[in-house]
């Protein structure tokens, strides 16, 4: 089953910490990169007073195929496309402009 959600940058955060757990598959599109792995963490950290959502990603590309941690607050605004998939279904959140 695929569910398409259109959101904003702030809502995309809000799925990925709230619905995205260890082990589940992460296609992170923003910019001009595509990342697609298998999740190995979602952390909320605070730095500066600022909270931050983390995510470590174990790539699964034929190139590059390391473990990346990503501040999903950094790259918020230059995200394209998040793919969410589990076991039970796969989401697709398109990330539309903030503005």
């Amino acid at each position: 089953m695929e569910d398409e959600i259109f959101v904003k940058p702030d809502e995309a955060l809000d799925y990925i910490k709230n619905n995205v757990k260890k082990h589940d598959t992460l296609e992170l599109s923003y910019n001009r990169v595509y990342a697609p792995g298998e999740v190995l963490g979602v952390e909320v950290e605070e730095d500066w007073g600022e909270e931050s959502l983390m995510v470590s990603i174990h790539l699964s590309g034929d190139l590059v195929n390391d473990v990346v941690r990503v501040n999903m607050n950094n790259i918020k605004d230059d995200l394209l496309e998040v793919r969410h998939l589990n076991n039970e279904k796969e989401v697709i959140l398109v990330v539309e402009d903030d503005a």
